[in-house]
C-alpha cells in the first residue's frame, strides 16, 4: 500500500503541498498538461490584477518561466495567459533544497461564490476522484469562512473562499496525490505558528478565523519564530486528506520531496513528504490499528492499600489499561510501576491523577501502536435469561466469544452456580 506521509514540522500550505508532491519525482509535464484543461475563470476585461491568496505565511515566489497553462471556459474556449510555474531552489539558509510552485498573471475574481468553483469543478475534465475530493474541500472552505463571517456557505463570495492560486492548489493537490497512486496519508501534528497577520479584514492572531475552523479536531502545536505556518488551503487539505496522525508509518521508503515556503524562519520553511510502502498482504483488514500512550511511574514510598483505589480512578477517567508490576529499586528497596495505557486525547488528565493521587513526583511516558481484534459486544438469549457476549473477530473469522464476567457473577449469585461452571453454561448456550 502506498502511504503518503506529510511532516508538518514547520507547517503546511497549499503552495508547499504541491511543490513537496512534485519533489517526489512525478512527471511535472504530465501534472501541468491535467490542469491547463481545468476551468479556472473565464478572461475578463481590463488589466491584470493583484492576486488575493490565502497562503499569507508563505508567500509565492514567482521566479523562472514554464510552460502556460491556459484556462477554457465551460464551453470550451481558450482564455487568457495565465501561468503555473514549478522551479527548483537551492532552499533556505539552513541548505534544505526542494521545489516551489507558484500561479502568475491570474485575476481575481472577487464575486465568485461556491456554485461558481463547483460548476468548474464539474465542468472539467478531472477524475471523478478527484472531482469529487476538490468539492468536498470547497463546500468545507466556504463553510468554515461562513461561520466566520456569520453568512451561508452559498453567500460566501469567492475572496472569501480562495483566489484563483488557491484554486490551483486544492485541485491540484487532489491531481498529483492520484497521479502519485496515494492510497493512505498519515500527517504529523501541525505546527500552526503564532503570531499576527495582515488580510483583508485587517491584522488577526495565528491561526487565522478560518483556519481555525478547518484545524477543529485536528493535533496542532506551536514552535519556531512567529509567522503564520499553516494557511486555510493548508488545514484544507489536511482535513480532506489525512486518514491518521503519528509518527512515520513503518514501511519501505519509496521517495521524499520538500515544498518550500518564501519566508525565513528558525525552522526551515518547508513541508516534507515522504511515500512508503506500508504492508499490504490483508494485515490491514485483519487488524484494527490505532495509537495510544503508556504513562508509568516507580513508586516505592506509599501505602499498598492506595494502589486499587488509583487503578478504579484511572480506569473511570478514562484509561484502557492499568497494571502494578513488583519490582527492585536503588538500595534494594521493593517498589511498583504502575502503568496506564491511554489514548492521547486522555494523557494529561490521566497524569494528573497519577501526579496528585500517589507519591511519585513524575512520569515517563512513550507512544505505542495498537494491533487489535475486529470486537464488539452482542446480546444473546440464553438459557440463564439476557446475557451479554464480547465476539473477537480477525478478518471475519470468530476467534472466541465470552460472557461478560459481570452477567456471569450476577447468574451465578442468582441461581447459585459456581463462577466457573455458570461461565461454561453460557458458551454453551452461545454456540448453539
Amino acid at each position: 500500500m502506498k502511504t503518503l506521509y506529510l511532516d508538518c514540522f514547520a507547517g503546511i500550505a497549499g503552495d508547499m503541498f504541491l511543490g513537496a508532491l512534485l519533489d517526489l519525482g512525478l512527471d511535472a509535464k504530465e501534472f501541468l498538461h491535467t490542469m491547463e484543461h481545468v476551468v479556472l475563470f473565464p478572461e475578463r476585461e481590463g488589466g491584470t490584477g493583484d492576486t488575493h491568496s490565502h497562503d499569507h505565511g508563505h508567500t509565492r515566489h514567482h521566479d523562472h518561466e514554464h510552460p502556460h497553462v491556459r484556462e477554457t471556459d465551460p464551453h470550451g474556449h481558450v482564455h487568457g495567459d495565465d501561468i503555473l510555474k514549478i522551479s527548483v531552489h537551492p532552499g533556505s539558509k539552513a541548505g534544505m533544497a526542494g521545489i516551489k510552485v507558484s500561479v502568475a498573471n491570474l485575476e481575481d475574481h472577487p464575486h465568485r461564490g461556491l456554485g461558481d468553483v463547483l460548476a468548474i469543478i464539474g465542468a472539467s475534465p478531472l477524475s471523478p476522484k478527484v472531482k469529487e475530493r476538490a468539492s468536498k474541500a470547497f463546500r468545507l472552505l466556504a463553510e468554515a469562512e461562513a461561520k466566520v463571517h456569520g453568512t451561508s456557505p452559498e453567500e460566501v463570495h469567492f475572496h472569501e473562499v480562495g483566489a484563483i492560486d488557491s484554486i490551483a492548489d486544492i485541485i491540484g493537490a487532489f491531481v498529483l496525490v492520484e497521479m502519485a497512486g496515494v492510497e493512505r496519508v498519515v500527517c504529523s501534528p501541525l505546527n500552526v505558528g503564532s503570531g499576527t497577520v495582515k488580510c483583508a479584514h485587517g491584522v488577526l492572531p495565528v491561526p487565522a478565523p478560518a483556519t481555525l475552523e478547518l484545524l477543529e479536531g485536528l493535533p496542532v502545536y506551536a514552535e519556531g519564530s512567529p509567522m503564520e505556518r499553516v494557511t486555510p488551503t493548508g488545514a484544507l487539505l489536511v482535513k480532506c486528506l489525512a486518514d491518521e496522525f503519528g509518527p512515520l508509518p513503518a514501511g519501505r521508503v519509496l521517495a521524499s520531496g520538500r515544498g518550500l515556503g518564501d519566508r525565513e524562519s528558525d525552522i526551515p520553511n518547508l513541508l516534507r513528504a515522504v511515500l512508503v510502502e506500508t504492508p499490504d498482504n490483508g494485515e490491514e483488514d485483519r487488524f484494527r490499528r490505532d495509537r495510544g500512550v503508556v504513562l508509568e511511574t516507580n513508586i516505592d514510598d506509599m501505602n499498598p492499600q492506595y494502589y486499587g483505589p488509583v487503578m478504579q480512578m484511572l480506569f473511570a477517567e478514562g484509561a484502557l489499561d492499568v497494571w502494578a508490576t513488583p519490582m527492585i529499586m536503588k538500595k534494594g528497596r521493593p517498589a511498583v510501576t504502575l502503568s496506564c495505557l491511554c489514548l492521547p486525547e486522555k494523557e494529561e488528565e490521566l497524569a494528573a491523577i497519577l501526579l496528585r493521587e500517589t507519591t511519585t513526583l513524575g512520569l515517563r511516558k512513550y507512544p505505542v501502536d495498537r494491533l487489535k481484534t475486529d470486537h464488539e459486544i452482542v446480546e444473546r438469549e440464553t438459557s440463564w435469561g439476557m446475557v451479554r457476549f464480547k465476539v473477537a473477530r480477525l478478518g471475519g473469522e470468530v476467534l472466541r466469544a465470552n460472557p461478560e464476567f459481570e452477567d456471569v457473577r450476577r447468574l451465578s449469585r442468582e441461581f447459585g452456580i459456581p463462577l466457573p461452571e455458570m461461565r461454561e453454561r453460557l458458551l454453551g448456550d452461545f454456540l448453539l
